[in-house]
C-alpha cells in the first residue's frame, strides 16, 4: 500500500508529519492491506491563519484493486483529529464495499 500526502499552502508538509500520518494509517488499514494499491491524503487548512473551530480537513482517497476508489472527508479542531475521523469513516466505508462483494 503506497500512501501520497499532499498538502495546501497553509501546511508544512514535512517529512515527520508524513512519516507519523503514514504510520497511523497503516497500521489502522492493515487489514485491508491486500484490496489497497493507494492512499492519496489531502490535508487543508481551511480557514488559512484564522483561528477557527473544525477548519483543519482530510479527505482519504483510498484506490481499490478492481474496484472504484473510495473517498471521505472529515474535518477537526486538529489535523490529528481530521486524519483520525477520516480513517474511522474510510474503515467503515471499507467494510460496506468489501462485505458486499463477499456476500455474492
Amino acid at each position: 500500500m503506497v500512501i501520497q500526502f499532499n498538502t495546501d499552502n497553509n501546511i508544512a508538509g514535512s517529512e515527520r508529519l508524513n512519516a507519523y500520518f503514514t504510520g497511523v494509517i497503516t497500521d489502522a488499514l492493515s487489514r485491508f492491506g491486500s484490496q489497497i494499491t493507494r492512499i492519496e491524503v489531502h490535508l487543508t487548512d481551511e480557514n488559512g491563519s484564522k483561528e477557527t473551530r473544525n477548519d483543519q480537513r482530510c479527505m482519504l482517497e483510498a484506490k481499490l484493486e478492481g474496484l472504484k476508489p473510495i473517498a471521505v472527508t472529515n474535518n477537526a479542531d486538529t489535523l490529528e483529529q481530521a486524519v483520525k475521523g477520516a480513517i474511522d469513516k474510510l474503515k467503515a466505508s471499507l467494510e460496506t464495499t468489501l462485505g458486499r462483494l463477499k456476500t455474492y
